[in-house]
């Protein structure tokens, strides 16, 4: 099995210098996503948003992981927040 480290890979996207401004050239990726309006940390629909995203990004994770292409991307950023 692959093991792919994203953010030690794309380093220069995640973590990138606060000495200096650049333009960087992002690379298509896929990403899933929650869109709306309002205060995130009172919002409902946020938090249900949510809710139902985590499951569905933790699943998607390990069918990668466990079939062909077997890539395990190991934990994945929430921001600038490692997680899983």
């Amino acid at each position: 099995m692959e093991k792919m480290d994203v953010i030690k890979t794309l380093n220069h996207l995640y973590k990138p210098s606060a000495k200096e401004i650049k333009c960087v050239d992002v690379p298509e990726m896929n990403f899933l996503m929650v869109d709306g309006m309002g205060d995130p940390n009172t919002s409902q629909s946020f938090k249900d948003a949510i809710e139902a995203l985590y499951p569905v990004s933790y699943t998607l994770k390990f069918m990668v992981k466990k079939g062909q292409m077997a890539i395990d991307y190991g934990g994945y950023a929430v921001g600038s927040t490692l997680v899983g």
